[in-house]
């Protein structure tokens, strides 16, 4: 991360420069020099400024408010109005629907039909403005993907090839492509704050490889280490009653010599990465330019989706209460909150009854945390004040939801990593 320091401008003064922008807020300004062709950063404290509330942008003021589901085993999207709760329509997409991803210029929104264990993956366009679907374009095990911030490619992480391949954000052409031979599993990233390096999680060797955009190269592998002990899973146990406050069940002894690491975002201030890992039961804390583990945030069962709150304060850590990557029903899920600057747990929200909270995102105005029910076939909403839970029922297997519209000046994918 390159950044530099002024002592030219008053504490109070911010000027937009070529490369960022001097961030003031106490002591001398920062300058954050970023890939070129990028956004500057408005506030090097807070990369997530302007992903509040009050930055909806006006073109997309006309977007239907919708939470889009992509379900997995049924192969469509469940699409719920917000303001009734309520599934009104579904719609057939690709083989294999993963998540949804707001393009980079936040006027589409990309269904990733990575077509498990088969060669037809595909992407399904969906306008934000009428809700309709457009024509699928073939597309290599799309499991995920992203956005270079710079705008310039979109990133298909071929998760089943261990490749990333950067595309053409509109017409999907590729570009080029980068082999990550370490990284079996390659499914979840997010950005430096300068933009100039990218941290992608692999699941099946409980590692991360770091990529570097303006190089196109993996510039190394962090290999991360397992608590000493994790949660115990016990099937059919009671579950957190509403209104009850919910409390860790048994320990045992972590045996398990790699993790499943999941999610991954970044800190506000851009020098930290938090990654979700369903087997270590917790976050893992990683120096970014360093690339080295710093520190570990128990949470609860297997720890899967990172949300950050629309002030940027806290993360929403989704765990889906289940080591399994196929899980039982009714299982001990729920979200625990941390505060980024202590990183420290500040609340934990179970499902009443049992579920999986997996992916999702955050309402616009912050107000709800959506996130699919992997193992339940259900969509939760939990309110960010209380932590109470309304559940919906959708198809089958949901996966990496989307709400809509999003704050934010541009997408860096996944399911609305916006900034």
């Amino acid at each position: 991360m390159r950044r530099k320091t002024s002592t030219r401008w008053g504490a109070t003064v911010a000027l937009v420069l070529g490369c960022g922008l001097l961030a003031a807020q106490g002591g001398a300004p920062t300058v954050v020099d970023v890939l070129p062709g990028m956004p500057p950063v408005i506030d090097a404290h807070n990369l997530y400024s302007e992903t509040s509330g009050d930055k909806v942008r006006p073109a997309l003021a006309g977007d239907l408010q919708r939470v889009y589901v992509p379900n997995l085993q049924s192969n469509d999207v469940s699409v719920i109005d917000p303001a009734t709760l309520k599934v009104f329509e579904r719609f057939k997409v690709g083989r294999s629907p993963q998540h949804i991803v707001p393009s980079y210029d936040m006027r589409t929104l990309w269904v990733t039909n990575n077509a498990e264990g088969r060669t037809d993956g595909s992407l399904t366009p969906i306008d934000p403005r009428t809700g309709k679907i457009g024509t699928p374009v073939p597309v290599d095990d799309p499991y995920n993907m992203y956005f270079t911030p710079d705008g310039k490619s979109a990133i298909v992480v071929a998760e089943a090839r261990k490749r990333l391949d950067f595309r053409d954000p509109h017409t999907m052409a590729l570009q080029y492509s980068i082999a990550t031979p370490g990284c079996p599993g390659i499914n979840h990233a997010d950005f430096a704050i300068d933009g100039r390096y990218a941290i992608f999680t692999c699941e099946f060797s409980g590692a991360l490889v770091k990529i570097d955009i303006p190089g196109r190269k993996v510039m190394g592998y962090l290999q991360l280490q397992m608590p000493a002990t994790r949660l115990k899973e016990l099937k059919g146990a009671p579950r957190t009653k509403a209104g009850q406050v919910w409390e860790p069940g048994i320990s045992e002894i972590c045996t398990v010599k790699k993790g499943m690491p999941q999610d991954i975002r970044v800190s506000p201030d851009g020098r930290r990465f938090f990654i979700a890992d369903m087997h270590a039961d917790g976050v893992h804390v990683v120096d970014g330019d360093s690339f080295k583990q710093v520190g570990f945030i128990r949470t609860r069962i297997g720890t899967h989706g990172l949300y950050p709150s629309r002030d940027g304060k806290r993360l929403y850590a989704a765990n889906r209460g289940s080591h399994q990557i196929h899980g039982s029903k009714r299982g001990d899920g729920g979200v625990t909150v941390i505060d980024f600057a202590t990183e420290t747990v500040v609340a934990d929200w179970p499902v009443p009854g049992g579920g999986s909270p997996d992916m999702g995102n955050v309402s616009a105005d912050g107000k709800w945390l959506w996130l699919s029910g992997r193992y339940d076939d259900m969509v939760y909403r939990f309110d960010t004040t209380t932590g109470e839970v309304t559940k919906i029922k959708v198809g089958i297997e949901p996966h990496g939801l989307t709400v809509w519209p999003q704050p934010g000046r541009y997408s860096l994918g996944h399911t609305g990593n916006t900034r």
